[in-house]
């Protein structure tokens, strides 16, 4: 018997600090592309918006420490002491966003209805908002680029709408292929835009040093309670500032918490605070740059090239949105929200890269209905912010929540986080209250109709499932019943009966017996269950149970960002020692047709809904990945 090789000496492991160093860089360069998109690129019209003539604001030295200082101080607490610092603990198991916290929320208080209720509520609400803000995202951070060309010369006014048209039309048409089109240029270009956003902002900051005064947040203070109405209507448009805060927690499940970290703290924060204070120094110089003064700090000879790269990080803005739009559409599916939706993945080695094709033309839809309707940026930033604060308030509770029943924080310190938090988000949503009438209906809208359909679905599903399980067979009654039967044919192969109510006999058997009189020699109960984690190892994915001679119950488990493969499934249950042959194996489905009912429990139009909604759900074949030739669908009427 040979002998143990030695150890190596200790020196040995130190070749892996540099390539976690390597690794930590490349996903910091990363996350500065995707997560930082939408916040990076709002200070093209961030300052501009709170300059606004219609606020009536005097470009005073004043006002203009005041309103940088606002800026300054709201990118500290919703951006690095919120989201960075805060929400970001709040992970579930790795994944953050809106729908995850919901579900660490109700797993952290239990089962207790009207904790349950509520916190539902807040979570749907935030994540029907997310969807208002999926649409103005991409429109206003596109059309504020192009708005740069009519700085150069006036010539391109018209070409402006145009132009931004075409871009976001050709974004949303690459969607299919995957991010990696777009993804391979986020880092780098996001960068160097960070970087072009710092040395801009410094050289007008180092002219003139005193603006640096607006650290103090007593010019924040002063400004405030000097003009007080007025300074109310400016925090609506202060907020754009602070627009990208949801992305932060959305996309740390791709990236882990410390390269978003890292990336915030050492250039994001940094460039951005240059970049603002290099606007309000060049408005200190020059009031008349109020109209435009991103663009205007920018030396003529790199206005043009500095279009182009707004565009482009724009566009990685955009991604970021759409990505998250896609994300969250699919937690919803799996989580019981949303009827089934066709899901297809780019990559077959990122599990987060997909493609919803409904979701993708129908926001470029409504994002080309916004860029003709509203025309330009200022009129589009009316329309924006109200569905981002009010995500941003139903954050602050969710993991105010997580922090008190989960993480067991004492009440006093959880209510003086809260209250310091919601103070600023109801602050900065009461502001865009204000902007209903002028274009903050859109999101409202919006978001009251992702909200109407996520909840009538979730309701729906439950009277269907008490619906069906009234007349329902228990299952050990039919095993009593076969097990003491010799009348019925069993017939060779195997046959699967999808079912969501392990405890009963699926309707589809019933039908095959009543109809074929036979079953199969081995008959296989299968149930698809979706947890409140992220993702479910491979190895917890299945567990086997034989139930009587020739039954087995199989039961399936998958994370709410997991995508079922039920041929993979099948693959797994050999190390039960059960295994299938594709083809002598019959998958029987059963397809509901839904009937209003005579007495309903939600109301009759939300009952219609609902059925439209499950008409146009995605087949139950192409949503599990089973071959369509090896399906048998056995249809029944419930009535609701």
């Amino acid at each position: 018997m040979e002998a143990a090789a030695p150890l190596p000496p200790p020196a040995a492991a130190a070749p892996k600090q540099p390539a976690d160093l390597r690794r930590l860089t490349g996903l910091s360069l990363a996350a500065m592309g995707v997560v930082y998109g939408d916040i990076g690129t709002s200070p093209l019209y961030t300052l501009k918006e709170c300059f606004d003539p219609d606020h009536g604001v005097p470009l005073t030295p004043e006002n203009i420490y005041g309103i940088a200082s606002l800026v300054f101080w709201a990118l500290i607490i919703v951006v690095s002491l919120k989201y960075v610092l805060f929400v970001m603990r709040a992970d579930n198991r790795g994944e953050g966003g809106i729908l995850a916290l919901l579900a660490l929320a109700l797993r952290a208080t239990g089962t207790d209805k009207n904790h349950v209720g509520i916190l539902m509520v807040l979570g749907l609400i935030g994540a029907a908002l997310f969807y208002g803000d999926g649409m103005i995202t991409p429109a206003i951070s596109v059309l504020s680029a192009v708005e740069g060309l009519e700085v150069g010369t006036p010539i391109f006014t018209p070409f402006v709408v145009p132009i931004t048209l075409v871009v976001l039309t050709a974004l949303f048409a690459i969607q299919s292929h995957g991010t990696e089109l777009v993804g391979r240029l986020f880092g780098p270009v996001m960068v160097v835009w960070f970087f072009a956003l710092g040395a801009l902002g410094l050289v007008e900051v180092i002219d003139h040093p005193a603006v640096l005064g607006s650290l103090n947040p007593a010019y924040g203070f002063t400004f405030l309670f000097a003009h007080g109405w007025i300074a109310f209507i400016v925090l609506g448009s202060v907020v754009l500032a602070v627009t990208g805060g949801e992305a932060l927690y959305a996309d740390m499940g791709h990236f882990g918490k410390l390269p978003i970290q890292l990336s915030w703290f050492v250039l994001v924060l940094p460039a951005l605070v240059l970049n603002y204070f290099g606007q309000a120094a060049l408005m200190l110089d020059n009031p008349e740059a109020a109209k435009n003064p991103f663009y205007l700090l920018v030396p003529d000879i790199g206005l043009y090239p500095m279009v182009v790269l707004s565009t482009l990080a724009t566009v990685i803005a955009s991604q970021a949105v759409i990505s998250g739009v896609f994300s969250l559409s699919r937690q919803a599916v799996q989580l019981g929200y949303s009827p089934r939706l066709e899901i297809k993945h780019t990559s077959d080695e990122e599990e987060g890269q997909i493609y919803i094709p409904r979701a993708n033309w129908g926001l470029l839809v409504a994002i080309i209905a916004l860029v003709v309707g509203f025309k330009s940026s200022t009129n589009l930033a009316a329309a924006y912010g109200i569905a981002v604060t009010g995500t941003m308030a139903a954050t602050t509770v969710l993991a105010l929540v997580v922090a008190r029943f989960q993480w067991k924080w004492p009440l006093a310190l959880c209510l003086a986080v809260g209250a310091g938090f919601l103070v600023v988000d109801l602050a900065f949503f009461g502001a865009n209250l204000l902007k209903v009438a002028n274009g903050g209906w859109f999101p409202l809208a919006v978001g009251a109709a992702m909200f109407l359909l996520m909840a009538t679905w979730r309701r729906g599903r439950q009277i269907l499932t008490k619906r069906l399980a009234e007349g329902a067979l228990p299952l050990d009654m039919f095993l009593k019943q076969q097990k003491d039967s010799t009348n019925i044919i069993r017939v060779r192969g195997t046959a699967i009966f999808m079912t969501g109510d392990t405890a009963t006999v699926p309707i589809a058997l019933l039908h095959n017996l009543k109809h074929n009189k036979a079953l199969h020699q081995r008959v296989v109960f299968m149930t698809v269950q979706t947890e409140d984690i992220p993702r479910v190892a491979a190895r917890d994915r299945v567990v086997v149970e034989g139930l009587a001679e020739g039954f087995y119950r199989i039961t399936v488990r998958y994370g709410f960002v997991q995508e079922p493969d039920i041929p993979r499934v099948l693959r797994l249950c050999k190390a039960f020692g059960l295994e299938f042959d594709m083809m002598d194996t019959s998958f029987f489905l059963g397809r509901e047709t839904l009937i209003a009912s005579v007495h309903p429990e939600m109301a009759e139009w939300r009952e219609r809904l609902f059925v439209v909604m499950s008409r146009n759900a995605v087949s139950a074949t192409d949503f599990f990945r089973i071959p369509a030739g090896r399906v048998v669908e056995l249809g029944t009427q419930v009535q609701l």
